[in-house]
């Protein structure tokens, strides 16, 4: 147990440890990092072994102040995500017209064009009068997408998945990363 009365893990969370880094509660889930690639990292995490999971530590930095509002963001994660996982390989129906709907959505969020895929149809304009469709995305949807989008390359991946899934979690933070400096937004 620590000083603090957490059982110390073998494997932390490259979350946690941005979150210490952040200087915020300790949390899988810091207020500094975008939602989407807070849910796209603790996926790498729990589908990576051991050496994987320590491997994802030293970016530990990299995620500080990605937390951008706005649909872009999350819908290029999420586009970034299922783009790799419907490219690696087999997988249900289901998940293929799951991840297909779901990157449909993606990029009528970043463009325009297109009609949003799936559920978003409705859920989309509905929420959209009240001003919560932007939260609502960023914060469930766009978690979900990606966070199966990684299950279904993790379970895709053949002997190099630990490898394969951190090279995702990177393309994800220079996605983020990219954004011009005035459109991030920094934590507490």
């Amino acid at each position: 147990m620590s000083g603090y009365g957490r059982a110390v893990r073998a494997d932390p969370c490259v979350m946690e440890l941005v979150s210490k880094l952040a200087r915020e509660p300790w949390t899988d889930r810091p207020t500094s990092v975008h939602p989407t690639l807070s849910a796209v990292a603790r996926a790498v995490h729990d589908h990576s072994g051991s050496a994987g999971r320590r491997a994802l530590l030293p970016l530990a930095s990299s995620f500080l102040g990605t937390a951008q509002p706005g649909f872009e963001p999350s819908a290029r994660v999420v586009a970034l995500c299922v783009s790799t996982a419907l490219a690696g390989g087999e997988m249900t129906k289901d998940e293929r017209t799951r991840l297909a709907k779901a990157h449909q959505t993606a990029i009528h969020l970043m463009t325009g064009r297109e009609e949003p895929g799936g559920a978003a149809r409705w859920w989309l304009p509905m929420l959209d009068r009240f001003g919560w469709s932007e939260p609502f995305y960023r914060t469930f949807v766009a978690t979900e997408h990606a966070s199966e989008a990684v299950a279904v390359t993790a379970r895709c991946s053949n002997g190099d998945r630990d490898v394969r899934l951190r090279q995702l979690l990177k393309q994800c933070l220079a996605v983020l990363n990219a954004a011009p400096p005035a459109q991030r937004v920094m934590g507490p």
